[in-house]
């Protein structure tokens, strides 16, 4: 039996499967870091439901009148005030729903208690009901972050909050970027300063350049989940931006620090044999020849090979190192990609050849 760590930060995956599993019955929050792809969970939980409506809500922009409006009926002769839901909350359908209360605990105070409600057992808006299959879930940021997180005790007690970790490197790399088309760029320089995805509440990251230090004057943007996934998007238009132009942009979304060590991987990226010389040629292309550049080339090749162009590829990629190798095999098999590879004739015979690395 594995050991019991109460009170221990869970990973995303981990928050998604309670959910998954007991989301009907328990309404979850997610309380973590910002940035970090709490949202993301509302696609994760909606795929293992895809018979329910998902419903994304902004808290942080709700007011009252956006939850449920009054309107008066004639019952038994008497007039009377009934709430109708907002359309937005997918009710209409009469269809189970996913609803996630992204940022509860920036709300307004009045919003958070008209929602309480809907995240309790009742599954409430107004007076209509949620379907009784239906999943309400939130998340919201740390209260040591100082960004004006609170849940009241009273809506703590009819949740479940579960402390969120950051996801670590590897983590981001394999359960995100990869299959998000995320530049091979970007992914490298993560695989090559994982403490760029550190927390600030580790002791030891407290010089961490990268990160963000709550309360730290003078912090502009910082390394996150999410400001990465921007940067993957500046990083594949360098080329129109121009060198002096990217790195502003990208200080501006990472960081200056985060920018500057990037550019050093920008500029051995762009000195990297071309895709279309490595197929044409896979056993002469010019191969990379320090760590950093093996590491750009196969996370590119990962973000570019189809089964049009695996066979090539496995005869370039053999000419490397076993470890950069087993890189390769063990990412992109947990890439969408994998579906082609395990029937690829030269994929199938390098695993059995090298199985003793798995």
């Amino acid at each position: 039996m594995s050991a019991i760590n109460l009170g221990r930060e869970v990973s995303l995956q981990e928050f998604a499967r309670a959910v998954i599993a007991c989301g009907k019955d328990v309404s979850f929050i997610a309380e973590g870091e910002m940035g970090i792809g709490k949202s993301a969970m509302l696609k994760v939980v909606g795929a293992a439901y895809p018979s329910h409506i998902p419903v994304y809500l902004d808290c942080t922009l709700l007011d009252l009148g956006d939850i449920a409006l009054p309107f008066t009926v004639d019952e038994n002769g008497t007039r009377v005030t009934k709430f109708a839901p907002n359309g937005r909350f997918q009710l209409h359908h009469g269809k189970p729903v996913i609803i996630m209360l992204d940022e509860i605990g920036k709300a307004m105070k009045a919003v958070k208690n008209a929602l309480l409600p809907l995240m309790n057992g009742e599954k409430r808006i107004g007076d209509a009901y949620l379907h009784p299959d239906s999943i309400v879930f939130g998340t919201t940021n740390k209260m040591s972050e100082g960004i004006g997180d609170i849940l009241e005790a009273h809506a703590r007690n009819r949740l479940c909050v579960l402390p969120v970790r950051k996801p670590t490197a590897d983590e981001w790399v394999e359960e995100f970027a990869i299959n998000a088309d995320v530049a091979p760029e970007v992914i490298a320089w993560v695989k090559q300063f994982p403490h760029a995805l550190a927390s600030f509440t580790d002791e030891s990251q407290k010089d961490n350049p990268y990160i963000n230090h709550p309360g730290r004057a003078g912090q502009g943007a910082v390394v996150t989940p999410r400001s990465l996934e921007k940067a993957s998007h500046i990083v594949k238009m360098r080329t129109s931006l121009g060198e002096a132009l990217t790195i502003s942009t990208l200080a501006g979304t990472i960081g200056e620090a985060a920018a500057r060590d990037m550019q050093a991987f920008l500029t051995i990226a762009d000195k990297l044999a071309t895709w279309d010389s490595i197929i044409a040629s896979p056993k002469s292309a010019k191969l990379p020849d320090d760590p950093v550049a093996k590491c750009i080339a196969v996370f590119g090749a990962i973000s570019r090979v189809d089964k049009d162009t695996l066979d090539p590829f496995m005869d370039y990629i053999e000419r490397m190192e076993g470890p950069w190798q087993a890189l390769f095999a063990k990412s992109i098999m947990k890439s969408g990609k994998q579906s082609f590879c395990i029937t690829n004739r030269k994929f199938k015979d390098w695993a059995l050849k090298n199985q003793w690395m798995f």
